[in-house]
């Protein structure tokens, strides 16, 4: 299994990739810069938005990016505020993109 990089190092990757993409991107919670789990929310412009979160599966080890909640972006919003709330080492990422883009399906995110 090969070595996983910090937590800020990956944001900070993931934000560059996003500005090429031209995909608006916000850090509004900055957690722990060496092993803060991360979360992606993006906003679809329309009140609604959805929040990503890499899971680990026990058996395999294998990370992948799993869909955390769904919804009115109030209800998703009040969802991520509670998950800060309880791991102040979270990171929390917001994007903008009526598309729904996230690109977390792409080579070197993916996993």
């Amino acid at each position: 299994m090969a070595p996983r990089l910090a937590s800020g190092v990956w944001v900070a990757a993931y934000l560059a990739r996003l500005r090429v993409a031209m995909i608006p991107a916000y850090v509004t919670a900055k957690g722990d810069a060496t092993a803060g789990a991360v979360v992606v929310k993006v906003a679809l412009l329309d009140g609604s938005a959805r929040a990503y979160e890499r899971r680990s599966d026990l058996m395999t080890g294998a990370r992948a990016w799993i869909l955390l909640a769904e919804g009115a972006e109030a209800e998703v919003d009040a969802l991520l505020a509670r998950a800060r709330k309880r791991d102040p080492d979270l990171w929390l990422i917001e994007l903008e993109d009526r598309a729904g883009r996230t690109l977390l399906d792409q080579d070197g995110l993916s996993d």
